[in-house]
């Protein structure tokens, strides 16, 4: 008869926090841990496919930037200084027939001169107002912030196509270090001089990897957790908080000492049984949204339009689309023939305020970059690749934080961490780095004592561009990390 399995640190997903929270122990010479995922890969949401034709596909339109050294260290180790390609952040907004500079309200001088106006009297509207009032929710705070014509024209129409929610239905609290606040002075001077104006993004460079996708990222970190620790295709089922044990959907338990959850926050408190129905009642109230991504690999030249072009943004009804990437210029490699083909992605946000017919998706999407001329009507399309996922941007709701504050304190009442974009649910901290350092934090507290930042203190997180770095365990995990980074 065999024994079940028991591990003292058990991970549920081997998406970029699990496998941070599995780096950082085998880091710290800790070797009692073992991660699970119901996916035959790792990466989670941060995986890559690759179709038929040969053209590679990420998720979303994924690009890395860092807020830690830690961080970079990592992805160095990971894919080595000749597996990386660097790129200036090129972001644009499609509307009105042309391409105007992000951020948009920086760059009013290319809209027509009636909207242009709209625009600006918004914001001089804003500057003669001396009563500060605080916005109760997202749609007040753009009016707030940028004026009734930009909001209006762009703010209002973008926000919904991207999150699939009406603006007035979400908090204010994620916004910080976010969107780029307006300066009157300096949009006037745009305006009047015709010049652009940029916000340029931290460090004014993002890394992609040169070969595999975004997906080969977290291939590589799994590699360097370990694969003997790493178990895909083991799906969580059940949890029983009182007898510390993870049941397996082929009814295999796992007993554990201390568990992290970083899959899906709602559907984890559903698996555990000792939480009330009142707990589980909140869970369901978290809100998110959908993401169909479609991607076009097309053979032929490329528009002359899209030249230095990372990403677009597109608030207009006369596409399904929120953002495409050019995702051939990310790396040659995401083509099978680069000399001659080329790549889109689209993503396209769904919710029950904003559905999507599945069936006619990927010919509204065509027809889309068609009339915002991405793609000629007569070009050769060669591969169309769609994938929905079913958790696409945690939604930061009215109701959200006051629901995550009652879930965390219900899950550590019980031994149980919850961390990672949707483990934790919080969007202003859900970018990878982001993901993978609430895994690390949460192995530093569990084993070093040291307290986490990421998750409670999302703008201390965020002002700490590539300055954070973490202590390792005295002569244990340091010679790990320098090993495998030669």
């Amino acid at each position: 008869m065999s024994h079940p399995k028991t591990a003292k640190f058990l991970i549920i997903g081997a998406g970029p926090a699990g496998l941070g929270a599995a780096y950082r122990l085998k880091e710290l010479g800790v070797e009692d841990f073992l991660v699970i995922d119901a996916a035959g890969h790792a990466g989670g949401s941060a995986t890559s496919f690759k179709d038929e034709q040969g053209f590679v596909w990420d998720i979303g339109g994924h690009v890395q930037f860092s807020h830690y050294q830690y961080f970079d260290d990592l992805m160095l180790c990971a894919l080595g200084h000749d597996g990386w390609l660097h790129h200036p952040p090129e972001s644009w907004v499609w509307m009105r027939d042309r391409f105007i500079p992000y951020p948009f309200q920086n760059n009013l001088r290319y809209l027509p001169k009636e909207e242009m106006w709209k625009c600006f009297s918004g914001l001089i509207e804003l500057y003669q107002d001396s009563v500060a009032r605080r916005p109760n929710n997202f749609r007040e705070w753009i009016h707030a912030t940028f004026g009734r014509g930009v909001a209006e024209i762009f703010m209002e129409p973008y926000n919904f196509k991207h999150w699939a929610c009406p603006p007035e239905e979400m908090s204010v609290e994620w916004i910080s270090g976010r969107v780029a606040a307006t300066d009157l002075l300096r949009v006037a001077k745009n305006i009047l001089f015709e010049e652009d104006g940029r916000v340029l993004e931290p460090g004014n460079v993002f890394r992609f990897p040169k070969r595999g996708g975004t997906g080969a990222i977290w291939e590589a970190v799994a590699d360097l957790a370990g694969r003997a620790k790493i178990c895909l295709r083991a799906e969580a089922a059940a949890v029983s908080a009182l007898m510390h044990c993870v049941e397996l959907s082929n009814g295999e338990p796992i007993f554990y000492e201390y568990l992290l959850n970083t899959t899906p926050l709602n559907r984890f408190i559903d698996m555990v049984q000792e939480l009330s129905p009142t707990v589980k009642k909140a869970a369901g109230q978290l809100r998110h949204s959908l993401t169909n991504i479609v991607g076009l690999g097309c053979e032929g030249p490329k528009p002359a339009m899209l030249k230095e072009k990372s990403r677009m943004y597109f608030p207009e009804n006369n596409c399904p689309f929120y953002r495409v990437t050019v995702f051939s210029d990310y790396s040659p490699n995401n083509v099978p023939h680069p000399e001659k083909q080329w790549s889109l992605i689209a993503e396209v946000s769904e919710s029950a305020h904003k559905p999507v017919n599945q069936e006619t998706l990927i010919d509204e999407v065509v027809q889309g970059m068609h009339a915002t001329k991405l793609i000629h009507p007569e070009a050769k399309i060669v591969s169309q690749w769609h994938h929905r996922a079913h958790y696409g941007y945690p939604t930061p709701s009215l109701q959200r934080d006051a629901i995550l504050n009652l879930l965390h304190a219900e899950l550590e009442q019980h031994g149980i961490s919850s961390r990672g974009r949707f483990g934790g649910w919080k969007y202003e901290v859900s970018n990878q780095d982001h993901a993978l350092m609430q895994g690390v934090e949460w192995v530093n507290r569990m084993v070093l004592g040291i307290p986490e930042t990421t998750y409670f203190y999302p703008g201390t997180a965020n002002a700490n561009w590539g300055r954070v770095s973490l202590p390792a365990m005295p002569g244990a995990g340091t010679r790990l990390y320098r090993q495998a980074a030669g």
